[in-house]
């Protein structure tokens, strides 16, 4: 029996990020959660992975338990590693979705059971899942493909380009001054063998691009922040002139919620290139393989 947790994408190799989007698309997957519980921490509320995390727990026959963070109150009633030794008594899996990335390694290090990340300030690996099995779906392949992601270098962005680096896709990554990708993941990703350019230039980045990717400009807990990041982001918005430079089939990915006029212009989301809804869904699927993959392994 081997305990593995998803703090991050690069938790996985190669091979095994390829399994788990395999596990992600089988429509009949076995029921190895029949009669047993999945713990899930929000600290940060949640449309689409509660939902997504929920329905993958009973797809897989098990039974998911909600917990908000005032019920829980991790490190103030009792330390991360206390809660999840507790929770592991009771579930086959914990998920957490926090504001402090050690929170999570310091659930892991007590818990018995495998510790996925739902989303922290640093990585949110469930959805660069997601996003993979989207543009797997449409490609069919990732041989000389390529992303471009525009904006800001958060935790959605990290995840995707170690995920990107591992299936051997090349990342574009396109930041204002101020808001870059950090140079630590950079050479994470660059040590998988990932291809990554990282500029401030939009155009740069989208040019032959297969698909382009973006995200809010001022995520949950950054709302005081908003005007001055809107100032900054100015032109680093997912317009139909900056899709033009990218491949004539190239497809749009969102992780939503979406700033229509912001990030992305209301005929780029809403147009035929966008597959967010398909990405949206995915996040039930990546996550439901996902945990089959984690089950596998702590059999």
């Amino acid at each position: 029996m081997t305990l593995r947790h998803f703090l991050d994408v690069d938790d996985l190799s190669s091979a095994e990020l390829a399994a788990t989007l395999d596990l992600a698309e089988q429509a009949d997957p076995p029921r190895v959660l029949a009669g047993r519980g999945v713990a899930l921490l929000f600290e940060k509320p949640s449309l689409r992975t509660r939902n997504a995390t929920e329905m993958a727990v009973v797809q897989l026959g098990g039974h998911p338990v909600s917990l908000r963070a005032e019920e829980v109150d991790v490190d103030v009633r009792e330390p991360a590693a206390d809660a999840a030794r507790v929770l592991s008594r009771y579930h086959a899996a914990i998920g957490a979705r926090v504001f402090e990335h050690a929170k999570l390694e310091r659930m892991a290090a007590g818990s018995s059971v495998p510790v996925v990340n739902l989303l922290s300030e640093d990585a949110h690996p469930c959805q660069a899942l997601a996003d993979l099995l989207t543009l797997r779906q449409g490609w069919r392949s990732f041989a000389g493909r390529s992303v471009a992601w525009i904006g800001d270098g958060n935790n959605v962005c990290r995840s995707l380009v170690l995920a990107a680096a591992l299936a051997g896709v090349a990342v574009r990554v396109a930041t204002p001054a101020g808001f870059a990708l950090p140079k630590p993941v950079v050479r994470r990703a660059r040590h998988l063998g990932g291809d990554v350019l990282v500029t401030n230039r939009p155009e740069e980045a989208a040019e032959g691009a297969d698909a382009v990717a973006t995200d809010v400009w001022a995520s949950m807990g950054q709302e005081a922040e908003a005007d001055r990041r809107k100032l900054a982001f100015a032109g680093f918005g997912v317009d139909e002139a900056l899709m033009a430079r990218a491949a004539p089939e190239a497809v749009f990915l969102h992780c939503l919620p979406a700033h229509r006029g912001d990030e992305v212009s209301a005929d780029v989301i809403d147009g035929p290139r966008s597959v967010v809804w398909q990405q949206a869904e995915n996040r039930m699927h990546a996550t439901r393989g996902l945990l089959l993959f984690l089950m596998r392994a702590h059999e």
